[in-house]
C-alpha cells in the first residue's frame, strides 16, 4: 500500500467490514486475457469467501480459466461538502481488497456450508426451508481461499472529520452521512 497511514491494521475492523457488506466485487481474467469485475452477494466465514453462481456463465468460465481472483468491498462513510474550494469536497471510506484463489466447491458438505453461511447472512431470522434437488443441480458454490487481505480507510486528515466519521460508525447511522464544514 502506497500510503501506509491509510492501512487498517485492526483485523477485527476488516472482518466486520466483510461481514457487514452486502455486495462485493469479484475481479477475474477471461480466456481472452481481458479483466472483468462483477458485483455479487457473498458471505465471509472462517477466513474464506463463499458465493453462489449458475453452473455456466462468465464468472465460472473465468474461474476455470484462471482461478486467481481479486475481491473488493467498500463502505462509504461520509461525504464532506466543499464550501469555497471544490478540492475540499471528499469522500470518507473504508475498503478491503482480497487476493485469493477461487475454486468450485465439489465436497457436498462444504457446498451446504457455503449455502448456509450465505442464507444466515442474508436471512438471519431463518425460515428459508430446504434446498431442492432441482435448484442445487443448477447452482455452483464457489470458495475464495484468501492469501492476502488488505484494509484501507480514509476518514479525513482533520481531527474534526475523523471524529465525525467515527461517531457515525459507532452510532450505527445510515451511511454515508453528510458532513458540512
Amino acid at each position: 500500500m502506497r500510503k501506509a497511514k491509510k492501512q487498517i491494521r485492526d483485523k477485527k475492523v476488516i472482518d466486520e467490514l466483510l461481514h457487514a457488506s452486502h455486495v462485493g466485487r469479484l475481479g477475474t481474467v477471461g480466456p481472452d486475457g481481458r479483466p472483468m469485475i462483477k458485483p455479487l452477494n457473498f458471505a465471509y466465514d472462517a477466513g474464506k469467501i463463499y458465493f453462489h453462481s449458475a453452473r455456466e456463465g462468465e464468472k465460472i468460465e473465468h474461474i476455470q480459466n484462471d482461478p486467481r481472483v481479486c475481491f473488493e468491498v467498500d463502505q462509504p462513510v461520509a461525504l464532506v461538502k466543499a464550501r469555497e474550494n471544490p478540492c475540499d469536497c471528499m469522500y470518507l471510506y473504508r475498503s478491503v481488497i482480497v487476493k485469493g484463489t477461487a475454486r468450485i466447491v465439489e465436497d457436498e458438505g462444504e457446498r451446504m456450508k457455503g449455502l448456509g453461511v450465505l442464507m444466515r447472512k442474508y436471512q438471519p431470522e431463518g425460515g428459508w426451508g430446504e434446498y431442492t434437488e432441482g435448484r442445487l443441480g443448477l447452482t455452483e458454490v464457489v470458495c475464495i481461499d484468501i492469501y492476502e487481505m488488505t484494509g484501507k480507510e480514509d476518514l479525513g486528515r482533520e481531527k474534526s472529520l475523523r471524529d465525525a466519521a467515527f461517531a457515525a460508525l459507532e452510532r450505527g447511522l445510515p451511511l454515508p452521512v453528510v458532513i458540512e464544514r
